[in-house]
């Protein structure tokens, strides 16, 4: 028996990358999934995915940052499969690049909208939808450059250590009523977000590649595991904790 059997989860931002790793991961521990991203192509072939391999999921297409877009999406995963149990709110988008005072507002307001605001309107309906069934878990998907910041990426370390403590503050709040809410911090990962940004920006490309003790970047599959087993029965006395996966790039 997997470690999420039974179980109905939805991942954001599951068409590529970590999120799909991790809708992946929470199928093949055999939970039904609900995949729910912008891009309806890549969506879609997550589910193909993911029912190729025996599993069960759905794909809900919409903006997570649109609060229709995240009421539909949480509503989906009770019409279809009657219950929601865990959530890992992963989709991010960032804007913009170089120094804080280069920034045009549109740019620092939708990188807050994408990678923060979503976030919390993700667990604005997830939440109650838990309560209904006495409880259940959400894991959040930050970033090591919410921790130390990160050069010329500002606006998202920011949006991301506001993630931290949306987590922290989240979990305090519900924890006695069975919801547990933890965050993972991953470090720079091998995904194609990743893979263009060190095309767009190659001198800080080699630095990164080197920023973990391990001197390599992590896998998508690494940080589903982590989001696999916070989000299981066996993380029962967890929460409103920051889990780095990073290689040891916080103690570098």
């Amino acid at each position: 028996m997997g470690l999420l059997q039974g179980k109905t989860g939805i991942v954001t931002g599951a068409g590529q990358g970590i999120g799909r790793a991790i809708a992946q991961s929470y199928a093949r521990e055999g939970a039904r999934v609900v995949v729910a991203d912008f891009n309806a192509e890549a969506g879609e072939e997550t589910v193909r995915l993911i029912t190729n391999a025996g599993g069960s999921a759905v794909f809900v297409h919409g903006d997570v940052s649109v609060e229709d877009s995240v009421r539909t999406m949480v509503e989906t995963a009770v019409n279809t499969y009657g219950r929601l149990d865990i959530a890992c709110n992963s989709a991010a988008l960032s804007r913009g690049h170089g120094p804080i005072h280069e920034f045009e507002r549109e740019e620092f307001d939708r990188t807050v909208e994408m990678c923060f605001t979503n976030t919390w309107l993700c667990m604005k309906y997830e939440i109650p939808a838990m309560l209904k069934n006495g409880g259940g878990a959400i894991v959040n998907i930050s970033s090591n450059s919410s921790l130390k910041g990160q050069a010329y990426n500002t606006a998202y370390a920011a949006a991301k250590g506001g993630v931290n403590i949306l987590t922290k503050s989240a979990a305090a709040e519900y924890g006695a009523l069975g919801v547990r809410i933890n965050a993972v911090s991953p470090g720079v990962i091998r995904t194609p977000g990743v893979e263009k940004y060190f095309q767009e920006q190659p001198k800080i490309a080699e630095g990164l590649k080197k920023a973990a003790v391990m001197n390599r970047l992590g896998e998508p599959e690494e940080i589903a595991e982590a989001v696999t087993f916070l989000s299981s029965d066996r993380a029962s006395f967890i929460t409103g904790q920051i889990l780095s996966v990073d290689g040891g790039g916080a103690v570098k």
